[in-house]
């Protein structure tokens, strides 16, 4: 068993081996062979960017070896009586025509004597100046102070006798011809002898530069950036670079140049060699593929009965042993349904019996306020009930009549406190449906009316003069106001002014009920709606600081939205933004 093992085993080595070399030697030819392919139409596409380039260039070379031979400007700079304004005006029209960005006429003491611009001083192009005083044509390219890429020739202007008088110097800003290049598929730039980049189709490379600067270069140090990171290597006649660039440029490019010495410059362009590797990797993936299929035909038709006896055996141990495991995490899956069901109930009872604590908690520190709102009414019906039995023995059934109905009047007062209060009391397990906001606010005032006359506090509240209808609960809805209202109490204790304001304003589908006060504000606003945080000293406070906790998720539960924050002028502000009910929103 272990020598067929072995023998299998180097079988598999050689002719692993085989694929390997076969795929590797299609993939070899692949792709040099799509380097040869993509370098003859590279080189094509280089030089139809270098000629458009150099034919744009050409026309301004031609204006300036013109533009010398005219007799206006030979006056001017032989001082035979041409005017510089008459020449300047030549100059601007003949800019404006040819899409010229300077046209200047300088003498031999490098002075400008006119300008389609309005130049003054010295020339910029100073190198193409110097060689068109020696009677050649000259060229070059800088930045100006405007760091404009500016390409410049200079055409010397010959004095009759002989000797140069002058030259004339055409200027063009390279990013007006830039725009007027076709979208290149591949990046094209053009470098000076100093290796930075002066024209280029994508933006990122213009003024930088692989080396640092040369004596011979024009640019402006200020003005030039490091080219993109690279690494070239040669894979025959073919040079390719690794660039750690933008989208723009491509990751490994096939590097082509062309010299310009024309405009003393070198052309190059980068070619994206991603297709050739793709081509050669199907390739070398389709041979390997067609070996490794040959070879799996093979092999599968001497092994296939064997596989297929232990494939059917290890099948029925899976398959049994997967049905085991589904079984346990079904049993496991159905009792962990149960655990959370028992789990949500309890929680939904912990939360029901919070609410209902913090409504008796609410009840409790107002009890002395309720108890002289019912202890009034009763002490009053007492001493009316004694004045009637009185007027009516003296013969005043009218004087007694009004006692009656006075009487009459504080039982009523007396029957909505308590009304209020049992209403307030009960738990509350109906659906959010539609609630009279007002009428809310009108019953949590009449409960805790007792505990704002004994903190002296002076209420604030005109209710609208009809219904506003919400979505919420009634309960709840009055135990968050409550809670709101009892808070604002409790925090002007130490207050010098003492005032207490409630609003509802509508806004279109929403209502809003803001509870407003004179105390000292709130100290942590983003911790107000914490479970258990309260600013109440110690000894003050009889709650356990979950009263706006409660509210908080009472609001959640509506639909609506509760914030608290401190008012420019002092003291605390919270809002309760509620839904309007469908009758509101139509109203």
């Amino acid at each position: 068993m272990k020598r067929m093992f072995l023998r299998h085993w180097a079988a598999l080595t050689v002719f692993l081996a085989v694929v390997c070399v076969a795929a590797g030697g299609t993939w070899w030819f692949a792709f040099t062979s799509a380097l040869d392919q993509m370098e003859e139409r590279g080189r094509a596409d280089l030089a139809l960017a270098a000629d458009r380039l150099t034919g744009q260039l050409q026309r301004f070379r031609e204006l300036a070896v013109l533009s010398a031979d005219h007799p206006l400007l030979a006056a001017l700079v032989l001082g035979e009586g041409a005017s510089p304004v008459e020449v300047a005006a030549m100059l601007r029209g003949l800019a404006d025509k040819t899409g010229t960005l300077e046209i200047e006429v300088v003498d031999a003491d490098n002075r400008i004597l006119a300008s389609a611009g309005g130049s003054q001083g010295a020339p910029a192009a100073s190198p193409a100046y110097r060689r068109a005083m020696t009677g050649a044509l000259g060229a070059a390219h800088f930045l100006d102070d405007q760091e404009r890429r500016v390409f410049a020739f200079a055409s010397p202007i010959f004095d009759p006798a002989g000797p140069v008088a002058g030259a004339v110097i055409v200027s063009i800003d390279l990013a007006n011809l830039e725009q007027n290049w076709p979208v290149d598929p591949s990046p094209v730039f053009f470098s000076d002898s100093s290796g930075a980049v002066f024209i280029s189709s994508r933006s990122e490379l213009v003024l930088t530069a692989r080396s640092g600067l040369g004596a011979n270069t024009d640019f402006l140090p200020a003005g030039i950036r490091p080219f993109p990171k690279f690494g070239a290597i040669d894979i025959g006649p073919h040079e390719l670079w690794s660039l750690d660039s933008g989208a723009s440029l491509p990751s490994r490019a096939l590097h082509l140049t062309l010299p310009l010495p024309i405009i003393g410059m070198a052309g190059e362009i980068l070619l994206d060699i991603k297709p050739a590797l793709d081509l050669a990797a199907l390739q070398a993936a389709v041979v390997g593929a067609l070996c490794l299929a040959f070879g799996a035909f093979i092999f599968f038709v001497r092994e296939r009965l064997a596989i297929e006896a232990q494939a059917n055996a290890a099948l029925e141990a899976r398959v049994a042993a997967r049905t085991e495991e589904l079984s346990a995490a079904n049993e496991s899956l159905l009792r962990e349904i149960g655990e959370r069901k028992e789990a949500e109930a309890a929680l939904k009872r912990a939360q029901a019996e919070l609410v209902q604590a913090g409504k008796l908690s609410a009840l409790g520190q107002m009890s002395a306020g309720i108890s002289h709102e019912l202890n009034q009414p009763l002490m009053a019906i007492r001493s009316f009930a004694e004045n009637a039995e009185t007027f009516m023995e003296r013969g005043k059934p009218e004087v007694a009549r009004q006692n009656l109905a006075r009487i009459s009047e504080l039982a009523r007062r007396m029957g909505r406190i308590i009304k209020n209060l049992r209403a307030f009391a009960r738990q509350e397990s109906e659906a959010v449906s539609d609630v009279d906001l007002v009428a809310v606010v009108e019953a949590v005032m009449e409960l805790a009316d007792g505990k704002i006359q004994q903190a002296g506090v002076g209420a604030i509240w005109q209710p609208p003069a009809t219904p506003v209808m919400v979505r919420g609960g009634e309960v709840r809805l009055q135990q968050v106001v409550m809670n709101l209202v009892s808070n604002a109490v409790d925090a002007m204790e130490d207050s010098g002014e003492r005032h207490l304001q409630i609003e509802i304003v509508r806004d279109g589908d929403r209502v809003r009920l803001a509870v407003r006060d004179t105390g000292p504000g709130i100290a942590e606003p983003e911790k107000i709606f914490d479970p258990f945080y309260s600013t109440k000293e110690v000894g003050k406070s009889e709650g356990m600081g979950l009263g706006l906790s409660i509210s908080y998720g009472l609001v959640q539960s509506f639909g609506g939205e509760i914030r608290g924050r401190n008012r420019d002028g002092g003291g605390a502000e919270f809002t309760v933004e509620l839904k309007a009910a469908k009758i509101e929103q139509a109203a």
